[in-house]
């Protein structure tokens, strides 16, 4: 268990630089995109997005519905890798699932797996095999929006609070696991409704990953000089 929890926590100081890559690589086709050439699908999520946000805000939260889905991603992830699913519980601020077997896949799905937003995509494509669904596209790049928003705010309140998951799989592999798929995402989402490429993106995400592993490098070069 002593390994486990230093090889996590190992992994976790090399998904720093990963982290900072996706960031970088974001930040940097974002900053490439002239604001004339951006179009309708990407203004539709992004205003999904922000309705979501004002909901968030100005109602009362959805807590439960935030649950079913928090618990309902540990089962379908579980399922996925073989594991046997019973005793789905979900009530007013907690919920519960047995798993036969579990890992960090399974564990932290929750915080990287939007599971509405799927159920979104999965519904449109389902949809589009019987019905012309493709004039209402911009309707559901606004559902993806707000849907990924209600993944986005729950999952960074929750993660304010103690949460047993994050502690099984320590503390820095979690965050920044869950922090870097999350950008990862926002990034993989950003080429699809823009003029941004994925070989600009690699190329940021490259260029950012070189140049934070080498701060990474002289971060602890440093600190092993100052120890000594």
């Amino acid at each position: 268990m002593l390994l486990i929890r230093i090889a996590r926590f190992l992994a976790g100081l090399l998904l720093i630089p990963v982290c900072a890559a996706a960031s970088m690589a974001l930040y940097g086709i974002l900053r490439e995109i002239q604001p004339g050439t951006v179009p309708p699908d990407a203004w539709w999520l992004v205003g999904g997005f922000v309705f979501w946000l004002f909901i968030y805000v100005a109602l009362p939260r959805p807590v439960r519905t935030y649950i079913l889905a928090h618990e309902l991603t540990h089962a379908l992830w579980g399922w996925m890798m073989g594991a046997r699913v019973s005793n789905l519980k979900v009530a007013e601020d907690k919920g519960s699932v047995t798993l036969s077997k579990t890992n960090f896949l399974i564990t932290l799905a929750p915080y990287f797996f939007p599971l509405y937003t799927m159920l979104t995509l999965c519904l449109f494509g389902v949809l589009g095999l019987f019905y012309a669904v493709d004039r209402y596209h911009l309707w559901w790049m606004g559902m993806v929006g707000f849907t990924w928003g209600f993944h986005f705010t729950f999952t960074v309140s929750t993660l304010m609070q103690h949460q047993s998951d994050i502690r099984s799989c320590g503390y820095l592999f979690s965050y920044t696991f869950i922090y870097g798929l999350n950008v990862l995402g926002i990034g993989l989402w950003t080429v699809a409704v823009t003029p941004a490429t994925v070989e600009r993106y690699v190329t940021h995400f490259k260029t950012g990953l070189v140049d934070s592993s080498i701060v990474g490098m002289d971060l602890v070069t440093a600190l092993v000089e100052w120890v000594r």
